[in-house]
């Protein structure tokens, strides 16, 4: 069977400039979100000593954090790259057409780069003995039933996540523009609320992967890309065929 090179993306021009320059603002963005959103965690955890398992304040300053930061990197890259700063959302938008196949691999890697510099640059300046495991995620054994259950945390806080992508960046119908970037925000935040006292709350391989790769932190790594990869698919699948392809109101 021949492979279809322009549906897929395989074609020079689909790889072309306009890809690279989108890939570079997706390393950027990926890079920075890591800093702010792992910084945010080392200075709590490390700096200050709080444990936002425990303390509402460490978890709500990690929290708002990593919503203001992704906020920002959505906004900065949105009229680039689309502004995904996540595989899982770039998944969901291969997978549903949104993306060809070609640009989203090249999107995937320079998320996954951008996330390795930017947990590069906090061990840089941070001391050993505040550093810790540099904001890589954990399960917490002692509020989860299994592994298992790490991994329905994840589905779940992605599904949020890339349905509301879907809602209000992907759909042309949707609240586009400046409402985009602040709804996802807001719904990172609110997911973190919920799901760092239980596994982090990753909802994206890139984030995980950064801080896990430089300070080798590799336990139960693999929930962090099946969990965000699989509520990625599913909720690009229902917001695209039950709601992105209705007919038009009158």
């Amino acid at each position: 069977m021949a492979i279809d090179a322009e549906r897929l993306g395989l074609r020079a021009e689909d790889l072309g400039e306009r890809t690279w320059v989108a890939a570079l603002a997706e390393l950027i963005g990926t890079m920075l979100f890591v800093f702010l959103g792992c910084g945010s965690v080392v200075i709590v955890v490390g700096v200050i000593e709080a444990s936002p398992a425990s303390d509402p304040a460490a978890l709500t300053a990690i929290a708002v954090a990593h919503g203001l930061a992704i906020a920002i990197m959505v906004a900065a890259a949105a009229n680039i790259s689309g502004g995904h700063i996540n595989p899982a959302v770039t998944c969901a938008a291969v997978l549903t057409g949104k993306l060809k196949l070609g640009p989203g691999i090249v999107y995937v890697a320079a998320q996954l780069a951008g996330a390795v510099i930017g947990a590069l640059l906090l061990k840089l300046i941070f001391i050993d003995s505040v550093e810790g495991s540099l904001g890589a995620h954990a399960l917490n054994d002692a509020a989860l039933d299994s592994t298992g259950a790490g991994v329905i945390v994840e589905v779940v806080l992605t599904f949020v996540l890339v349905y509301v992508v879907f809602a209000t960046a992907m759909d042309p119908r949707g609240a586009a523009g400046n409402i985009a970037p602040l709804a996802i925000g807001f719904a990172i935040l609110i997911d973190h609320l919920v799901g760092v006292p239980l596994t982090g709350a990753s909802m994206n391989p890139a984030r995980s992967f950064g801080p896990a790769l430089v300070a080798g932190e590799w336990d139960d790594h693999w929930v962090f890309w099946v969990g965000p990869l699989v509520g990625a698919a599913l909720a690009g699948l229902v917001y695209t065929f039950a709601f992105m392809n209705r007919p038009d109101s009158d």
